[in-house]
């Protein structure tokens, strides 16, 4: 097994196609990518609490077709859905922020954390092979930091001459969160085929275990520096990396 990485600028050229439908004062634009700069309003202690806000689902191949993410039988907070109050930039984004059962606490490492337990209805099935099929990738946001990853993936099989195709839902995901003293710097994801579930059948009901993992790593980079990654689009970053694992 080895860790693969796909750079995918294009996606966000895009996606910044798109979003240019929209006219917006350059001022509101400044001003909204200031907002995100501001250090006093993102500085935490050990253990303190900071959300994952699950933003939207949609094709990879076509950014401005996009879903709410609880659109796909995720695992819901127990405490039900909050949505988050979205600031100018999420609104010309046209982002509705949902609340995620994922724990990210400040410098706090998890190693295979549960999300849930479930199982997957027909219904459900259908919806994530869709999904798989047709290349979608979630967004999140974490400290104001947008997070990309897919929901899945699709291999082509070859038995006996004859080629199928099978589709694989990504159950785990692992967050790589990097922090320069009291401050979130960077963060990033990345989905194990190991811990895929197999959803080519759709006629039979699936039980699935959602789990995750947390590693926080320091950085030298400083906070007034964290948003280089995106500066070429502040409310559409162009430096998307979206990183999974493939079996050779």
């Amino acid at each position: 097994m080895r860790a693969s990485l796909l750079s995918v600028g294009l996606f966000l050229a895009l996606g910044a196609a798109y979003a240019g439908r929209t006219i917006v004062p350059k001022e509101a634009l400044e001003g909204a990518a200031r907002q995100l700069l501001g250090a006093s309003d993102h500085k935490y202690k050990q253990g303190d609490e900071v959300p994952l806000w699950a933003s939207k689902v949609g094709p990879f191949t076509n950014p401005s077709e996009t879903y709410e993410y609880f659109s796909l039988p995720y695992c819901q907070p127990s405490g039900g859905i909050k949505w988050k109050t979205l600031g100018l930039g999420e609104v010309v984004e046209a982002n509705r922020m949902a609340s995620t059962s994922y724990k990210l606490n400040f410098k706090v490492d998890r190693k295979e954390e549960v999300v849930c337990s479930k199982t997957l209805s027909q219904d459900d099935l259908k919806k994530f092979r869709t999904a798989v099929e047709d290349d979608w990738y979630f967004q999140m946001y974490y400290d104001d930091l947008p997070v990309w990853g897919f929901i899945g993936k699709m291999e082509k099989i070859i038995k006996q001459g004859q080629s199928e195709y099978r589709f694989f839902l990504f159950t785990h995901i692992d967050f790589d969160v990097k922090y320069n003293g009291d401050h979130v710097i960077e963060i990033n994801v990345s989905t194990d085929p190991q811990q895929a579930v197999d959803i080519s059948e759709i006629n039979n009901e699936v039980k699935v275990k959602f789990t995750y993992s947390v590693r926080w790593t320091p950085t030298v980079t400083t906070f007034e520096r964290r948003l280089q990654r995106y500066e070429r689009f502040p409310l559409n970053p162009v430096h998307l990396e979206i990183h999974w694992f493939s079996i050779i």
